[in-house]
């Protein structure tokens, strides 16, 4: 057999390629272990991403949640003016007139106002009893009445009556509506603070007696007077300023006329607590029980009305 000549004949053997010289060999590809399936994970990066935002969130809540408090509060009346002016109408006025309106009636107002001076005392201690024991003792605010209520609003779901002293009736009277919202009463409050820093005690009892409601369309205690006993807040008698103090939990439904048993009891035991508390004798104590005897009577003359549930959330 004939040698080939060309230049690959003096090569000799062929060589192996690179890859394959030294120890090492490529691992059997049938063999080879198999890529663990991929996870799906939120990266560190996409999670604070997250929680961040929450936060501006919340930051953003806040912040609306306080500009919106700062204007609520910002937006409430100047009270500074009742130091030496009587209100021409409140908000409770109004809101009656409109109620009237809307049913086609027109709007009843009896009002004469008078000093405190010019209100039988005892008629004035009555209604303090009645209302706000502690008048003379708080800041316009009884916090530990405040928080009783507070509490029972929140085991309830809607907010209730109580807590409400003379100050702060007299704050809803003038300037707020009587919805019953945690916002009306925390106006409320702020309102009762500003009236007792611009506004001596007595001012703050004038006021109230002279606005508060005493029945459909009649409003202070001297018109309250001359419409239930055809007297003048100065003539009223102990009976009698016992039964206007009796009323003003629902001042258009314990009305003296319809004698409701609920008003008689509510005077009687204000008479109790006059004697208790020293503002009138034992004889003042038993001719009053038997002047609201004679003014009341032992049965109501309408049942439908005798309702021990006041009108509001006083």
């Amino acid at each position: 057999m004939s040698m080939s000549t060309g230049p690959s004949a003096n090569r000799g053997p062929r060589a192996d390629p690179p890859w394959a010289s030294g120890s090492k060999r490529v691992p059997d590809l049938v063999t080879r272990r198999q890529p663990a399936p991929l996870e799906v994970r939120v990266t560190p990066a996409r999670s604070g991403r997250r929680r961040l935002s929450v936060k501006w969130i919340l930051l953003v809540g806040v912040l609306a949640l306080g500009g919106w408090i700062f204007y609520e509060i910002e937006t409430l009346p100047d009270v500074g003016w009742l130091a030496s002016q009587n209100p021409d109408r409140t908000a409770l006025m109004r809101a009656r007139e409109s109620e009237a309106r809307e049913h086609g009636k027109k709007p009843r107002h009896e009002q004469r106002w008078v000093s405190l001076s010019s209100i039988a005392p005892h008629a004035v201690e009555a209604v303090v009893i009645s209302e706000d024991a502690s008048f003379y003792l708080h800041h316009g605010v009884d916090l530990d009445e405040l928080r009783d209520a507070i509490s029972k609003a929140w085991f309830k779901g809607s907010l209730g009556r109580g807590a409400s002293t003379i100050t702060m009736q007299l704050a809803k009277n003038l300037f707020l509506s009587g919805e019953r919202t945690l916002l009306r009463k925390a106006k409320e409050v702020l309102l009762a603070l500003r009236l007792e820093d611009s506004l001596p005690k007595k001012r703050i009892l004038a006021l109230y007696l002279n606005v508060v409601e005493w029945g459909d369309g009649i409003y202070g205690i001297d018109a309250a007077a001359h419409a239930h006993f055809g007297v003048s807040a100065s003539e009223l008698s102990v009976a009698q300023g016992a039964v206007l103090a009796a009323m003003l939990p629902a001042p258009r439904r314990w009305l003296p006329a319809r004698r409701p048993r609920i008003l008689r009891t509510s005077a009687l035991r204000i008479v109790e607590r006059l004697e208790q508390t020293g503002k009138i004798t034992a004889e003042q104590s038993t001719g009053a029980r038997d002047e609201i005897d004679r003014i009341l009577g032992d049965k109501p003359l309408n049942t439908e009305e005798d309702s021990e549930q006041p009108d509001d959330d006083r």
